[in-house]
């Protein structure tokens, strides 16, 4: 029997491929390896015994307090492991922590300063990238982690892709946005809009677009026929109106093989 999980049954089943990419590369791709050094090859030969062992690189576990979605931890999380002070005393348990500081940040596609709380590692990722747009451009959703950064990132991608980066000053715009318009793409206009979105969200977000259900595309032909015909000024047009059950009724009275009750 296969498992039921949230996206076989219910709103889940009903959500766009474009939020599961997403989902995906958040929840499901492996991120990169950050608190332990991960080894090329399928053996490694140790150099002091000589003995060739082959390559474990196993993950340490992790956690992900609740906090780590108010900052940017550039990967970091909390360690749970045991420390043990001497050779003849008892290991206790120890959480390693990442060194937590607050610090200006600054998006150039959005032109706005953040105070926001970071880790070392992220200050160093973004200079490394040359700045923080490149940074949350470049970095895989499962290697930021955190919401604020995913939302970040959502609003930078919307701004390029409607090209909607300062407004009021044309050269700036067309100068920051020559420069990251090669993230886009990597995307859709579609995938941008369920990009950073919790499940929540998106489920949210999918029952609004349910209940907002784009108009039939036989009203559209209808309103654009009875508007040619009154600029040609078509005297049964004249007094007509837009609705559906106005136009329906209307059309008929042009149809020449339409049944007509009075000579039944």
């Amino acid at each position: 029997m296969p498992k039921i999980s949230r996206w076989s049954k219910g709103i889940g089943a009903e959500l766009p491929q474009e939020f599961k990419k997403f989902w995906r590369e958040w929840k499901l791709t492996k991120p990169a390896a950050v608190h332990y050094i991960k080894q090329e090859g399928t053996y490694v030969r140790n150099e002091k015994t000589e003995k060739v062992q082959p390559v474990q690189n196993i993950p340490i576990p992790l956690t992900y307090p609740k906090e780590i979605d108010d900052g940017i931890w550039g990967g970091e999380a909390i360690v749970q492991g045991f420390k043990k002070k001497g050779v003849f005393k008892r290991r206790v348990p120890h959480f390693w922590i990442p060194h937590l500081k607050k610090s200006v940040v600054y998006s150039e596609v959005l032109d706005t300063h953040m105070r926001v709380i970071i880790t070392e590692r992220a200050l160093k990722l973004i200079h490394e990238n040359y700045g923080f747009d490149h940074y949350l451009l470049k970095t895989p959703a499962c290697d930021l982690r955190s919401l604020l950064a995913l939302k970040l990132k959502r609003q930078i991608l919307i701004a390029l892709a409607d090209k909607t980066l300062y407004p009021n000053n044309p050269e700036k715009h067309t100068e920051v946005y020559a420069k990251y318009e090669q993230y886009l793409s990597a995307y859709t206009r579609e995938e941008i809009e369920w990009y950073g979105l919790t499940y929540k969200e998106a489920c949210k977000k999918w029952l609004k677009f349910k209940e907002t259900e784009p108009q039939p595309l036989k009203i559209k032909y209808r309103s654009e026929l009875i508007a040619k015909l009154k600029e040609n000024k078509i005297k049964e047009a004249e007094n007509v109106d837009v609705s559906p059950e106005e136009t329906s009724s209307w059309l008929k009275k042009l149809n020449p093989f339409s049944k007509n009750p009075k000579t039944e």
